[in-house]
């Protein structure tokens, strides 16, 4: 396996890897992390480093995959909180009351595709095998979202929402944004048709960017460009925005692929907090 990338680093620790942004090195009070395939306990379609409950992986190997990437990345098990996410555009503030949701305490809340949070010891947890991975620091106020962006929660505009939510709610200034985008299936991989394309035009961004077409009502979508658009249409600088040159499907020896796969596999996960 070899790993190539100018924006992100493959971390092994204890055997298991993770992914890291270097843009994000030099912000002192956030942790982060993707998981890989590497270092978990599953086994079969799983392996091995499984973050999906709920596929067929018996819990347990989920939760110790749990405890193990916690270690590496270097944040608690006791402080991960995760979405539950079905493709939509619902984002949700978490405190420290709602550590363990979706992990090792029952899910509360259906529908939720974005967390955020402005308190210290919480970890956000998002989950994605091609869908794209979003993530905001605000360096002023200190508060973190992470967001899942299919393309229905490309075109629902998640990205923006994420960003009009940390406003509401903690007084973010968008300038003040550093958001990461990625690693997800890149525009190499991504092919939709029209039904998919038509939707992507509707956002009135620049699709010569976005939309590729290859004849016959196919397209290839970069569904990265098109988060990058949106979050730059909500008032975040371009130079604010690091998008992961790392595609899920050309690397699916080493981060799960739902396309490559065909479905049959675990899933990956990232992991964003706040250093006490």
């Amino acid at each position: 396996m070899i790993f190539k990338s100018s924006e992100m680093d493959l971390n092994i620790k204890n055997a298991l890897g993770y992914l890291t942004f270097k843009a994000l090195d030099d912000i002192p009070f956030i942790r982060h992390g993707f998981s890989t395939r590497m270092g978990g306990v599953s086994s079969g379609e799983f392996t091995s480093l499984n973050m999906s409950f709920g596929r067929g992986d018996p819990d347990e190997n989920v939760t110790e995959n749990y405890k193990r990437l916690c270690e590496a990345v270097g944040v608690s098990f006791e402080s991960l909180t995760a979405s539950s996410q079905d493709h939509n555009t619902f984002v949700r503030k978490v405190t420290k009351a709602d550590r363990g949701v979706g992990i090792y305490r029952p899910k509360d809340m259906m529908s939720v595709d974005g967390l955020i949070t402005n308190e210290p010891g919480v970890t956000l947890v998002t989950y994605f095998a091609d869908c794209t991975p979003l993530m905001f620091i605000d360096k002023r106020t200190h508060a973190i979202g992470s967001s899942h962006a299919g393309w229905r929660g490309t075109v629902g505009c998640i990205g923006e929402k994420t960003v009009n939510k940390m406003k509401e709610e903690f007084g973010t200034d968008p300038c003040d944004l550093i958001v990461t985008i990625g690693p997800a299936i890149g525009k190499c991989c991504y092919e939709v048709d029209d039904p998919v394309a038509s939707k992507v035009e509707a956002l009135g961004l620049d699709t010569s960017k976005l939309l590729f077409p290859k004849g016959g009502g196919k397209y290839m979508l970069d569904l990265l460009e098109t988060n990058k658009q949106i979050i730059m249409r909500a008032g975040v600088p371009e130079e604010n925005i690091i998008k992961s040159d790392v595609c899920t499907r050309c690397n699916h020896d080493l981060i799960w692929s739902h396309r490559a796969t065909g479905g049959k596999r675990g899933g990956m996960c990232g992991v964003l907090s706040i250093e006490n």
